[in-house]
């Protein structure tokens, strides 16, 4: 496939459409459209025609982009429809029932992975650790079962990005726990999910592949600078502040100093992960490694980002696939996909 010249449309949401070179004075790490730039550039420098196509809440305008210009895939970068994030996986559906192919995760592995507590039963029925959880949903009592102890880690059900994730996020007592499913629900608007807080080191897998899987090295965000009281985790401000990661020493590279059967062991569990989710195309699965060295599944994230030197494309440079490789294999998964094979 991949000497092939293809014709790619590229489905970027509305305000995030990339210019065709970078303004003068713009800084692209920083640039909201970075990703969908270097997508779009590097499909164009492999020789692919790309189209790109803003969407907000008109399926429409994908079926005529199908219709009339008859791409044979589409490059998805869409996280939601009409600012709704629980309809990316409606979009997804749509692209197959125009039988048009797709980069990235079909919509029941979307639908599984982005449920937090449907994925962690999912997880737990194949046996992979999960943390101890328990959902409050909006308007009913928020009473915390006997199976719960603290610290716990109180998130959206459904948001991603670490909306919603702050220090104040792990709880030690009951009226904290209220306090923070009240944030959740009146803010986000969503159920909220309190979990098990693991103390230990935040880690994070790229899978790629439908049913043969590779996994890529064990990464891990580091927290050099970080004042001892303040707990690890990747906060809204620690995954998007550049001024925030500068101060407290925030990065990310390859796990170091993992035990030689440890990283095997995570990677093994993370295609696990990505199974028992029925994910396709390429994911990144977070993980947090105890002080016992106990491994916990956190949760799992279809359709990750993928800019240039980011976790994921750093992570497959790592194991030798440039990030021009990269995008070629996530298109050629999309072109092998089948959607009956879950069915």
């Amino acid at each position: 496939m991949s000497g092939n010249k293809l014709r790619v449309l590229a489905l970027v949401h509305r305000h995030l459409i990339p210019p065709d070179t970078i303004p003068e004075g713009t800084e692209l790490v920083s640039a909201p459209w970075r990703t969908e730039y270097d997508i779009v550039t590097t499909l164009r420098g492999l020789g692919h025609e790309v189209q790109v196509l803003g969407v907000h809440d008109d399926l429409g305008d994908i079926r005529r982009a199908a219709t009339e210009w008859k791409p044979q895939i589409a490059f998805n970068l869409l996280e939601g429809f009409d600012d709704i994030v629980i309809f990316d996986q409606n979009v997804v559906s749509h692209l197959e029932l125009l039988k048009l192919p797709y980069t990235g995760c079909n919509p029941r592995g979307l639908l599984l992975a982005r449920d937090k507590a449907l994925s962690k039963k999912l997880l737990a029925y194949h046996r992979i650790p999960v943390p101890e959880f328990d959902v409050f949903r909006i308007g009913r009592p928020i009473r915390r079962p006997k199976r719960l102890s603290f610290p716990l880690i109180v998130k959206s059900l459904t948001q991603e990005s670490s909306i919603g994730i702050s220090q104040a996020s792990v709880v030690e007592t009951d009226e904290k726990l209220k306090e923070r499913v009240t944030f959740i629900h009146e803010s986000i608007g969503t159920t909220a999910i309190a979990e098990q807080y693991i103390e230990g080191r935040e880690l994070y897998v790229g899978i790629l592949g439908n049913q043969t899987l590779q996994a890529l090295p064990v990464w891990e965000l580091f927290f050099t600078n970080m004042p001892a009281e303040a707990k690890r985790i990747a906060t809204d401000r620690v995954k998007w502040s550049v001024k925030y990661q500068k101060k407290y020493g925030i990065d990310s590279g390859a796990a170091k100093d993992l035990a030689d059967d440890v990283g095997g062991r995570i990677q093994h569990v993370c295609k696990r992960a990505f199974r028992a989710l029925e994910l396709s195309g390429y994911a990144r699965i977070d993980l947090r490694l105890d002080e016992a060295g106990h491994v916990w599944v956190l949760e799992a994230n279809p359709n990750p980002q993928i800019a240039k030197g980011e976790d994921f494309a750093a992570s497959a440079e790592k194991t030798g696939i440039g990030y021009d490789a990269l995008l070629q294999r996530i298109i050629n998964l999309g072109l092998r996909w089948q959607p009956e094979s879950v069915a």
